[in-house]
């Protein structure tokens, strides 16, 4: 049987860059920080003094109020982020069979409104809880209320795989396609989990940087790097099968060639570059594409002490000396770690990188690291075409997905 070409018609995001896909890559392109001080609750005691806070978001403007408070902030991003894509797709879905048409989105649980609700469970009894708890608190919401939102009735999945989840929706999303379930997927992450207990216990992990100056803050490959940005927002994409994509005459934006997993079963912080490698080596393979081939990577470049010089052996080991002369940059070193979002992001960053012909740069890269040799695009875009593209995502704990894009041709 012949498997089927999954290609992308549709895009959406919602992050600290902007509210729109097209302000998010006036951003990238111009090497603009998304990062700033925290303003969603009080952190005069945190160490922790920044993040990548989504600004200037209504979701009133994008759903009715009974959905605005019957959801949490990431349910909220995504449904904004999904409008947009579905309208740049063109979907119609008067003009679809809607067992055809699915959803596929990774989210976090909110939890702050977890921790509120216990507050008044302990405070109040038992009585004054949130009816709606475990709808509105669920990783299952955002792809429930997309799915509801377009009724579409076909394959309705919530992936979570930590910050590895915006890239494991896409690569479910795919394969639903290639499977025959579905000939339409709308896929993608949101993220909103900017909370004081969130914060706190990446805080305590060491995983955040205590660097004051925002414009400074996420520094990927760099030597002086001190931790990730906590970031928000959300991710999506419209996946359609090739042929599906050609009877409507929709516009082809680029192919999901490829997609691949992989665990490193190592430690619950600590990444494993082998492992991390397997999933560049079988996305590559999942695609028929070669290491040769690879024109771009959009690194995982979350600006940790750990996670930087370990990706950097993982791509060394997949692509060798060949990895020296491949563009690597960072999408978080402008909009920071949007966790379950972060690979649903960084995949319409590639997208707008083969389409626009600009690769975008790893801004604050400053001082070169002699762990982290390869080239990084710092600070400035640069000018390439880029016909094959590898995204990497890899999760807090081990889970890794990596994507790899091609450049449409019929």
């Amino acid at each position: 049987m012949k498997i089927p070409k999954v290609v992308v018609t549709g895009m959406g995001t919602v992050n600290a860059l902007g509210l729109s896909v097209e302000r998010f890559w006036e951003g990238l392109v111009a090497g603009k920080s998304g990062i700033g001080p925290i303003a969603r609750f009080d952190a005069s005691k945190f160490y922790v003094k920044v993040d990548a806070e989504v600004k200037g978001f209504d979701a009133t403007a994008y759903m009715d109020p009974k959905i605005v408070d019957r959801n949490a902030r990431a349910v909220h991003f995504a449904i904004a982020a999904a409008k947009e894509a579905i309208r740049s797709a063109e979907l119609d879905m008067t003009q679809e069979c809607p067992e055809r048409v699915g959803v596929s989105v990774g989210c976090m649980v909110d939890v702050d409104y977890m921790v509120k609700q216990n507050e008044m469970l302990q405070k109040r009894g038992p009585r004054r809880v949130d009816p709606l708890f475990v709808a509105k608190s669920g990783p299952s919401a955002a792809s429930m209320q997309i799915g509801m939102y377009l009724e579409a009735r076909g394959p309705n999945s919530s992936v979570n795989s930590l910050c590895a989840s915006g890239a494991d929706a896409i690569g479910t999303a795919m394969n639903f396609i290639r499977l025959g379930y579905a000939d339409v997927m709308i896929a993608g992450g949101s993220d909103s989990s900017l909370s004081p207990v969130g914060m706190a216990g990446l805080d305590i992990l060491g995983a955040l940087t205590r660097e004051p100056d925002p414009a400074k803050a996420s520094r990927p490959f760099d030597l002086n790097r001190s931790g990730f940005v906590f970031g928000e927002g959300a991710g999506i994409l419209v996946l359609e099968s090739y042929e599906h994509a050609r009877k409507r005459n929709a516009s082809i934006l680029a192919e999901v060639a490829g997609a691949g997993w992989s665990f490193d079963a190592y430690d619950q912080t600590a990444p494993a570059p082998e492992a991390e490698a397997y999933a560049m080596k079988t996305a590559l393979q999942s695609a028929d594409v070669k290491p040769k081939d690879v024109d771009y990577i959009n690194a995982h470049g979350t600006s940790t002490r750990l996670n930087d010089p370990n990706e950097t052996k993982a791509i060394k080991m997949v692509f060798g000396e060949r990895a020296y002369r491949i563009p690597v940059s960072s999408t978080k070193s402008m909009v920071g770690h949007i966790v379950t979002a972060a690979g649903a992001v960084e995949c319409i960053a590639s997208i707008l990188i083969m389409n626009k012909s600009i690769i975008h740069p790893t801004i604050n890269y400053e001082t070169p690291d002699p762990e982290c040799d390869l080239d990084y695009v710092p600070n400035v875009a640069r000018q390439a075409r880029v016909d094959v593209c590898l995204s990497n995502s890899f999760g807090l704990g081990g889970e890794n997905c990596c994507l790899v894009l091609k450049r449409f041709a019929k």
